[in-house]
């Protein structure tokens, strides 16, 4: 959630960056490596920040994965785009990418069993506060990248400060490479259409649960066929959503399955472990959430439910989405296509209490497989990607004037683009940098006044370096993690019956489990951490 400032490399980084991409290209008369020339001089840089020459050994082809979070795409420009990416990836470290997706239909325990399979996937995309990063790195599922990121990205190892390595290790050892130069905002919210809401009397921006219940309520009577809200009953933001609105506490990255259930208490009483489940906030969710579903605000099978919302949303068939700022921001300018005079707007969580807290660093990032057998090269393909301004553009936008034009210095769609037959991505979120991006010509007016208005607010997310370690609770946290995927749905969307029975229900299984046990661990470990942050001031 955090607006990151554009940082500048300097002349030195600058030439860095020009000897670096010479290096590492192979030349050959056909722009392809032979093997006979396919051994490298790389410019590195040593820890201590010494310029050394490095003989790196390209003379072997190799193809190198990348897990990806996403559904991959079919219309075939995919293939088109990583058909010349990998021309060059070929060219200047004799290397295929290959992307291995983990479609969205269970992605959280499908990229976890990847993960653990002991697979030797090459580049992983990961994060530490939605894709448990730091479960995963006491699981073994990591490599250490210290000693080999001076030598294979030695520009990407001077572009990241020292204080911003120091929030990617556990065990004192660098983890992933943070996606910390690129300027994005992901506290999350309703998207929500602005002519609906006037045509309702709701005038104001919507600040509050109230208020969206009206206008869901103004939908139900006044827009037949158009579902207030259509959600799958898979998602647990909408369980963060209201707490983030009804309370100041700042969840702690302890993973407890579909929604989190232990919190530091606020900004100012951080490293004190709450959890929202055990007071009336939840409970008044729960209430919330029943009175919502027996009006009709979603389906009546929501729980069984797979369907895509966004996708109705742009089709007019229903009135919200639950996303981030970032998602608010790209469908603000598809439904001024799609849904013309629909002034989407965007209620985010925070705006009740003003209680926003910028994102982690590491809410994106790319790590290196424990089993890879090229981790050398895979950190040389990551560093075209991250650096090569070619390489970037290919991986982010696609083929210049098939998925995009650049005019004066803005991205648009070429005249005649068609979303099905031309659409393409990567979802590519592991070490975007704002010096590579080209702005997007279509983006809304108002993005600049969003976030300034965050800007104005926000507070330094705290819990950065915090790594909790599961080892002494490790029964107990799967104990909870499987209570709150068996009763958590039924209780967020209202079909569990009555909600304070169905909260006393899940609190008392809770209890069972060993959750007292747990949140005893976690405050033992913040006020560990309270120790260490303070003794380094």
């Amino acid at each position: 959630m955090i607006k990151r400032k554009k940082k500048a490399l300097g002349v030195a980084l600058a030439a860095t960056l020009a000897v670096s991409l010479t290096a590492c290209t192979t030349p050959s008369s056909t722009g392809t490596s032979s093997t006979d020339k396919a051994t490298t001089t790389a410019a590195a840089t040593t820890a201590a920040g010494t310029p050394s020459s490095n003989k790196i050994d390209t003379s072997e082809f190799q193809t190198i994965s990348y897990v990806m979070l996403g559904d991959k795409p079919k219309n075939g420009q995919f293939e088109k785009v990583m058909e010349k990416l990998n021309a060059i990836l070929k060219q200047k470290v004799n290397a295929k990418l290959e992307i291995k997706w983990v479609e969205w239909a269970d992605w959280q325990t499908k990229y976890n069993l990847l993960l653990a399979s002991g697979e030797p996937v090459d580049l992983i995309t990961v994060a530490t506060d939605w894709l448990d990063t730091w479960q995963n790195a006491q699981k073994g599922a990591f490599q250490s990248l210290d000693k080999l990121l001076p030598i294979y990205a030695p520009l990407t190892w001077k572009e990241v400060p020292p204080e911003n390595w120091a929030e990617t290790k556990y065990k004192n050892q660098i983890m992933l490479i943070p996606e910390d130069h690129y300027t994005q905002w992901v506290n999350h919210g309703f998207l929500y259409r602005g002519d609906w809401a006037k045509e309702f009397g709701i005038t104001a921006p919507i600040k509050d649960w109230e208020t969206l219940g009206k206008y869901f309520q103004g939908v139900k009577d006044k827009k037949p066929g158009v579902m207030p809200w259509d959600p799958n009953g898979t998602s647990g933001d909408i369980a963060g959503g209201y707490i983030n609105s009804h309370t100041d506490a700042i969840e702690l990255p302890v993973s407890t399955g579909m929604f989190g259930l232990i919190y530091g208490k606020s900004y100012d009483a951080k490293y004190t472990a709450y959890s929202p489940v055990f007071d009336d906030t939840f409970v008044n969710f729960a209430k919330q959430m029943k009175e919502w579903g027996d009006k009709g605000f979603w389906r009546e099978d929501v729980l069984n439910y797979k369907g895509d919302n966004r996708s109705e949303l742009e089709a007019g068939k229903s009135s919200v989405d639950q996303h981030h700022t970032q998602t608010f921001l790209g469908e603000r300018t598809k439904m001024d296509k799609l849904q013309p005079g629909s002034d989407l707007q965007f209620f985010p969580f925070s705006s009740t209490r003003n209680n926003l807290v910028s994102m982690s660093i590491t809410h994106g990032g790319t790590s290196i497989g424990a089993k890879s057998k090229h981790p050398e090269r895979a950190l040389m393909v990551y560093e075209l990607i991250r650096q090569d301004p070619e390489v970037y553009r290919l991986m982010n936008y696609g083929l210049e004037g098939v998925q995009y034009v650049v005019k004066d210095g803005k991205r648009y769609r070429p005249d005649g683009y068609d979303v099905q037959r031309d659409d393409f991505y990567t979802d590519f979120w592991g070490g975007r940098v704002d010096k590579n991006e080209i702005p997007d010509g279509n983006d809304w007016v108002g993005k600049g006044d969003l976030y300034a208005s965050y800007d104005k607010i926000k507070k330094a997310y705290p819990y950065g370096r915090f790594v909790f370690d599961k080892s002494p609770v490790t029964n107990e946290l799967t104990a909870v993690t499987q209570i709150v995927g068996q009763m958590g749905p039924a209780i967020l969307y209202g079909k569990a019956g009555d909600p304070v029975k169905a909260v006393n229900d899940f609190r008392a299984k809770l209890k069972a489990a060993g959750f007292d046990k747990l949140q005893t661990e976690v405050q033992k470990q913040l006020d560990a951490f309270k120790t260490t942050i303070e003794s380094s001031k």
